[in-house]
């Protein structure tokens, strides 16, 4: 399990394919810290260790990425270079700073429009129609692995939706959210607690 609060911004630096994809993730962490076996979410994907090694703040760690994964995240993020959003699985008695977060993604969204208003970021998110009946405002849902509040939601005609968010410059300035533009895809993972109510109600007929 994870809150969807980032500790560490990972960059791929190598991918090879062995049977599954193999990808080697350089990032900040301790070496010493990140186990054979650990889960760690890479924007928002949770995945197993699976080698590790390095010094302290220049630690590296892989991970296998299947081909069910690549098919279901966002497009190209399995490639040399790319920088994804890093996320220890969460301990016992850790503070529970985001909301909980199961690392698995349910669909890839589009980033419809970027606007910069003060000194924050205004994204607008397409949604699939699938997750469209779990998207509600001041709810809490997970994009590219960073737990966030949906402020306001436009549903569409299709069955879609699209819902506005507010990132501000910390957010931005430590994950990869700041660089996003109109067109990218992203990683979504719906709040556990709206997938639980919405079967409930659906089986209450």
């Amino acid at each position: 399990m994870f809150t969807g609060i980032i500790t560490a911004v990972g960059t791929i630096r190598e991918v090879r394919q062995s049977g599954d994809l193999r990808c080697v993730i350089a990032c900040p962490y301790d070496p010493a810290g990140i186990a054979i076996g650990a889960s760690i979410a890479c924007s928002g994907v949770c995945l197993t260790v699976v080698e590790r090694g390095g010094s302290a703040g220049d630690a590296w760690f892989a991970v296998d990425v299947s081909g069910e994964t690549v098919s279901r995240t966002a497009t190209d993020q399995w490639t040399e270079g790319r920088k994804l959003n890093l996320e220890q699985a969460l301990k016992l008695g850790d503070e529970l700073g985001g909301h909980i977060v199961t690392g698995h993604v349910d669909a890839v969204g589009k980033v419809a429009s970027r606007t910069e208003t003060g000194g924050s970021i205004q994204f607008w998110i397409a949604t699939p129609k699938e997750l469209a009946p779990y998207v509600a405002p001041k709810g809490s849902i997970t994009v590219d692995g960073v737990s966030l509040t949906v402020n306001e939601v436009a549903d569409e005609a299709d069955g879609t939706c699209r819902f506005m968010l507010n990132i501000i410059p910390h957010t931005a300035d430590v994950t990869t959210l700041g660089g996003l533009k109109a067109g990218d895809a992203v990683n979504l993972e719906i709040d556990v607690l709206a997938r639980y109510l919405q079967r409930m109600q659906s089986l209450r007929g």
